[in-house]
């Protein structure tokens, strides 16, 4: 029986009749409905002309998560008085409630995918609802494209909805009303209860979340917040962390409350998830929860809402090549919509763990996931879809051109798509797989090798990285799986039977090489290896079945398939704990410390391993390095096998550790193998080796006598005084111009010691402008000495900001004004000295010092001087370098 006082209540039955009108008129709407309004639930089933209003349709609701996707199919059903999979049903990965008589289904936005791409018309359907699509899903963000392009071409007459709580609902009008405007834009009021807002931010600072790491010291400041709210306020409560790690750790905290905690996410068996959404038995309820709980559902009894203001999202380091979590503060958007839970049935109150004056610096929504996650399965989809560009497709934001290049080198690499970016009959078949194209390519070149029921198994525990506690080692942790009893052993299993059945299903013949026409050489599938193929002949029965190396150990197929999966990151050991991935980056086996489990410490089995095939890392927070989460140990056969595409053999002649390096070297992307020196290296190779290394160490490779660097001083004080002709001299300038002052020197060094016996200044004097004429005039303009009054040649140095002259004071008598370079324009600053060479003086203006400075130095220099001549008239006496006695001798 139809709960139709249950219906009535639902404040969005006012925004229906302009919601059918919307649909029946453009076919397109977006409707924006407060949490708690029955969008997810009373909108489906009044389309669907299942409450008796309107015609039968068939409507087909996506949800961006698993848990929300059965929680609105069960709702709806107990609305209708029956259980799902009849008149309501849902299918999510792994699991399907649905019959002949199902008319609303509620899927996940990657079902929906996959449907689209098997079924384009979606034959059958005639409303499609895209439930949350403010979260800004990439699969979500997919689906809305690849829907607005069937509206298009194939099926004008299909019906969609964007719904939301909170999202930017003009854009979404724009987008899909498409070139005939705006599509309606539906708004239903709330009649939620009123939420009452407490900040609660830490009393003391607490270090900003990074990568996948949170303060413990906010965990604990949310914990003490939980225990706060018990005291205060009667209700369940409602916590929301950004991961599974930070709810154990807050969940321990809790121990010993006078209420029964709870843990929901996205890895939390199905029975867990609907016991919370159930509701409590009387006893009071905490209730720990990533970010599922935050739309499309509501958990009953809830008054309270802890809100620690992180949330978890994709994101790719393409420096590294590493995808990963990571965590951020929650957007504005998400914050409403986790204090919305809080008055679904009554008056609420929201603790936030920030201060006040933070809200407003939040991000207003979360950022798109197309512009920060790994989009290799996104493009392998539009690739699919027959648009690899994804040019044409209608996307509230594009793809950044750098990530999606990245992602078709990889689909062409594992053989998904051909040169063209076009998919590939191979890549049609990953695409349905369900998985990361890597894993699909893990799964269909490792079933050829081990078996498809092994490689299924080990590609599962790709799919979801194991519980902390099952450890580092890939295949300790399968063995682990294969014997638990947890919820996550479990899921295992289910998703494992399940790749099983695709991996199984007829298609293209695993291995690149063998025609996929995606790369034969590029595609690096564990097939196409030499060192494989040998191992396949040798075998037995090498089908799709059984497998080359069916009988292979469980260490050996866990490396080859995280390989296959991963080929960039195949790592070879350089010291205690440290790897050389393929791709360049450095990799190190995480430290043992509380909360790590069995993870990498001292006693973990990869320390001590040669090669690795790493599944999971990420960059801990300053550290140049990733760090190994979760690996298997290889062998060096293995990885040329898995990563084939990476292997290259050639002559390099560099410049390392300070001198030329000839070698003909094996590599693995980055990995050196093996290396022999070259005995005739390529003359313009080791050219440009000594470049390199003159670049790399700078000019002092040469040899600078202090001529040389007095050329180079005068000839920086004309460019820096007179400019052009006279050239830039500084390293930056002559390191450009190399081969213009040393090109006859470089074309015949070899090594470091013919760039050490090259004389800097004679090379030098080849920049001067002979061309124009104006060198003839160097030493004219910047003269390397000067004649002083006594007949001496001083040398002028140009080392500083002007130019000096030190001379001896007594050398100077007679000359009336300072000397003068770059045709009068600089004038040169005397250094005063005295007899006995120390400085006694200094002045610019030598007629003025006469005047001014004479009397006082002569005062105090005479009595230690007596020998020399200290007239009282220096500029009649008689110039000298000689004692007084000297000067009367003549």
């Amino acid at each position: 029986m139809i709960a139709r006082d249950a219906l009535a209540q639902l404040p969005v039955r006012t925004a229906l009749p302009a919601l059918r009108e919307a649909l029946d008129g453009a076919g397109t709407a977006v409707l924006c409905a407060p949490p708690g309004t029955g969008k997810t639930t009373l909108v489906p089933l009044e389309l669907a002309g299942l409450t008796g209003a309107g015609p039968r349709r068939r409507v087909l609701v996506a949800e961006p998560r698993r848990i929300a996707a059965r929680a609105a199919a069960r709702r709806m059903a107990w609305l209708l008085g029956e259980k799902t999979g009849e008149q309501v049903g849902f299918t999510v990965r792994g699991e399907r409630r649905a019959g002949p008589r199902t008319t609303v289904e509620v899927v996940t936005t990657g079902v929906l995918l996959q449907r689209l791409q098997r079924d384009p018309e979606l034959a059958g359907v005639d409303v499609v609802v895209l439930d949350e699509c403010h979260e800004r899903h990439l699969d979500a963000d997919t689906c809305a494209a690849f829907l607005l392009d069937v509206r298009e071409t194939l099926r004008p007459e299909l019906r969609l909805v964007a719904a939301s709580a909170t999202t930017d609902a003009l854009g979404w009008a724009r987008l899909l009303g498409g070139s005939d405007g705006a599509a309606q834009v539906v708004e239903a009021a709330g009649v939620s209860h009123p939420v009452d807002v407490v900040w609660a931010p830490p009393e003391r600072p607490v270090r900003p979340a990074h990568g996948l790491r949170v303060d413990p010291a906010l965990l604990t400041h949310v914990a003490d917040v939980v225990r706060r709210a018990l005291r205060e306020r009667s209700g369940d409560v409602l916590c929301f962390l950004p991961g599974v790690g930070e709810i154990g750790r807050v969940a321990g905290e809790l121990a010993g409350v006078d209420a029964e905690v709870l843990q929901v996410h996205g890895r939390a068996p199905a029975e867990v998830q609907d016991a919370v959404l159930a509701g409590g038995d009387g006893v009071r309820r905490v209730v720990l929860a990533t970010s599922v709980a935050e739309s499309s559902l509501t958990v009953p009894g809830v008054r309270v809402v802890i809100d620690s203001g992180l949330a978890r999202v994709p994101r790719m380091d393409h420096a590294r090549g590493l995808s990963a979590l990571t965590t951020v503060r929650a957007s504005r958007a998400a914050a409403r919509q986790r204090a919305g839970r809080a008055g679904r049935e009554a008056p609420g109150v929201v603790y936030r763990c920030w201060a006040e004056g933070e809200d407003a610096r939040l991000p207003a929504f979360p950022e798109p996931e197309i512009k920060v996650a790994d989009l290799t399965a996104f493009a392998l989809q539009t690739a699919c879809w027959g648009d690899p560009s994804a040019s044409g497709l209608a996307l509230l934001d594009p793809p950044p051109a750098g990530a999606l290049a990245a992602a078709r080198e990889v689909l062409t690499a594992i053989g998904a798509v051909d040169g063209d970016g076009r998919a590939t009959p191979r890549g049609a078949r990953m695409a349905r797989m369900g998985v990361h194209p890597r894993l699909a390519r893990a799964l269909l070149d490792g079933a050829a090798e081990v078996g498809v029921k092994r490689a299924a198994e080990v590609v599962a525990l790709l799919s979801e990285e194991p519980p902390r506690a099952y450890g580092d080692d890939l295949a300790a942790a399968w063995r682990m799986a294969r014997r638990g009893g947890d919820g996550y052993a479990a899921r295992w299993r289910q998703e494992a039977r399940r790749l099983a059945s695709v991996g199984a299903e007829p298609g293209v013949a695993p291995g690149v090489a063998r025609g996929s026409g995606g790369g034969a050489d590029s595609g690096g599938s564990a097939g196409s290896g030499a060192a494989v193929d040998a191992r396949a002949n040798a075998g037995a029965g090498a089908g799709a079945n059984t497998g080359a190396n069916a009988g292979a150990s469980d260490d050996v197929v866990a490396g080859l398939v995280a390989a296959l999966a991963f080929p960039e990151r195949v790592a070879r050991a350089r010291g205690v704990g440290g790897y050389l991935m393929a791709s360049g980056t450095g990799a190190e086996l995480a430290g043992a410390g509380p909360g790590t489990g069995a993870r990498a410490g001292d006693g973990s089995r990869l320390r001590d391993a040669g090669w690795l095939a790493v599944a999971v890392a990420d960059r801990p927070v300053a550290s140049v390095s990733a760090r190994v989460r979760l690996a298997a140990v290889i062998d060096e056969e293995t990885a040329r096998a898995a990563a084939r595409a990476l292997y290259s053999s050639g002559e390099e002649v560099g410049w390392s550790d300070g001198e030329v390096v000839a070698r003909t070297v094996t590599r693995l992307g980055a990995i050196e193998l093996s290396s022999r020196p070259l005995a005739a290296p390529d003359p313009e190779l080791l050219r440009d080796a000594v470049v390199s290394g003159l670049r790399r160490e700078g000019l002092g490779l040469l040899r600078w006598s202090p001529a040389a660097q007095a050329l180079r001083q005068r000839m920086a004080f004309l460019h820096r005084e007179v400019g052009a002709p006279w050239p830039d001299v500084t390293d930056a300038a002559l390191l450009e111009r190399a081969w213009d002052w040393l090109g006859i020197e470089l074309g015949r060094a070899r090594r470091r010691a013919d760039l050490e016996r090259i004389d800097a200044g004679q090379a030098l004097n080849r920049l001067l402008p002979w061309a124009t004429g104006d060198a003839a005039r160097f030493d004219t303009l910047a003269p390397e000495r000067i004649e002083v009054p006594s007949g001496s040649h001083i040398r002028v140095d140009y080392g500083g900001e002007q130019p000096v002259l030190a001379v001896k004071l007594q050398e100077l008598f007679g000359w009336h004004e300072s000397p003068r370079v770059a045709d009068g324009r600089v004038p040169v600053l005397v250094h005063l000295l005295s007899p006995a060479g120390r400085p006694a003086a200094v002045t610019a203006d030598l007629a003025s010092f006469w005047r001014e400075g004479y009397r006082s130095v002569r005062a105090e220099l005479r009595g230690r001087y007596p020998k020399h001549p200290w007239p009282e008239d220096p500029t009649t006496a008689e110039p000298t370098r000689h004692t007084s006695a000297r000067l009367k001798r003549g």
